[in-house]
């Protein structure tokens, strides 16, 4: 088997390995392992083939990590994404306070709801309709 065989069955295993994990990293490296593939067919020797396609895996993974795909900090918390919890932004009626803590009826199932913090004071809150902000378990964080 040639080289370039070796460079892109191991870049083909990656892709594979690459559709299980759900990142796109190993997809990364696969790009690499592909340029190493590249070298080979244009006759460079092992040592610049696998020197190829370590700078273009590295290169492309560092590419990846400061895309828009990379950024962990843009991503928000499952609790407070309404994409994900289909209860964020919808409303809830409080019959009573107590101690900044009710129990209200919701969906079927009687739920723990407390006030978000920064909100009206605990001791203030007046019964009404409050809007949820957030799920924590079986507790509904709400906003005036």
């Amino acid at each position: 088997m040639a080289d370039w065989s070796f460079w892109l069955v191991a870049a083909g295993a990656t892709v594979i390995l690459e559709l299980c994990s759900g990142t796109f990293y190993l997809l990364m490296i696969a790009i690499g392992l592909t340029s190493g593939a590249l070298a080979a067919l244009l006759g460079f020797g092992m040592a610049t083939q696998t020197l190829l396609a370590a700078v273009v895996g590295v290169a492309a993974t560092v590419l990846l990590r400061r895309s828009r795909f990379g950024k962990l900090e843009n991503r928000t918390q499952a609790e407070r994404d309404p994409n994900v919890n289909m209860d964020i932004g919808q409303t809830v009626h409080v019959p009573a306070w107590q101690d900044g803590t009710a129990r209200v009826m919701y969906r079927g199932a009687l739920w723990d709801v407390e006030l978000e913090t920064g909100t009206v004071a605990d001791s203030g809150a007046a019964p009404g309709q409050y809007t949820i902000r957030e799920v924590r378990g079986s507790r509904l964080i709400v906003a005036a």
